[in-house]
């Protein structure tokens, strides 16, 4: 049997090559997350981070097991900032909102920037599937969109972030080397070697950056 890994270079060796990208790279609109084995502790480094008053949506996916019953969206709202929630079919993206897909519930966003939620079928054997958020989050946002790849023990969520980069958003992946479960990260840099790799520490603080500049752009003039 292939390892998630190696089933990720085929599967990119099949894919038309990403046109050669010279772009500036376009306000950050949206922060979206991925992550499965150990990322409830990144996620507890990185989210209390964020400020209050953020203005961007982040929207996150965890490989949860299909009996979770939302205690991981109070567990991470009782130690942030912004507010934490489970995402619902349908609600439209709100600044300084994280979004916590359901278990058992891929989520996407659409065009008109609200959520959907979808019982389609796992990727990688989990639904929610980080790929199918960060995809649709390219789709949705363009350049726009900032993707962040934790720890976990899957290949799920590299094809996302190759798209987002393909669409010239920002790609950051935790440092394989300080992850509980490298091999999500190592999959996302095979898949996109242009990704940002950092510990988790630096990774807040490049959050953080991301979020200022946005501030100044969401201020009344």
């Amino acid at each position: 049997m292939n390892s998630p890994a190696s089933q990720l270079q085929i599967h990119l060796q099949t894919e038309p090559e990403a046109q050669t990208q010279t772009q500036t790279q376009t306000q950050t609109q949206a922060l979206v997350i991925g992550g499965s084995a150990g990322s409830v502790g990144a996620l507890l480094q990185l989210l209390p981070s964020l400020p209050g008053g953020c203005p961007l949506p982040v929207l996150i996916v965890v490989h949860l097991p299909p009996e979770d019953n939302g205690g991981l969206a109070g567990l991470l709202d009782s130690q942030c900032q912004i507010t934490v929630k489970e995402a619902e079919d349908k609600e439209p993206v709100r600044p300084g909102v994280a979004c916590l897909a359901p278990a058992d519930y891929h989520l996407l966003v659409e065009p008109d920037l609200s959520l959907s939620l979808s019982q389609d079928d796992p990727v990688y054997f989990s639904r929610p599937s980080i790929d199918v958020l960060f995809e649709s989050a390219a789709d949705a946002y363009g350049g726009g969109v900032a993707g962040v790849i934790l720890t976990g023990a899957s290949a799920d969520g590299a094809r996302g972030l190759r798209a987002i980069h393909r669409a010239g958003g920002r790609t950051f992946v935790q440092d394989p080397a300080t992850a509980e479960a490298p091999i999500m990260p190592q999959a996302a840099l095979q898949a996109c070697p242009e990704a940002c790799a950092l510990p988790l520490e630096q990774l807040a603080q490049e959050l953080r950056a991301l979020v200022r500049p946005a501030e100044l752009h969401a201020q009344p003039s």
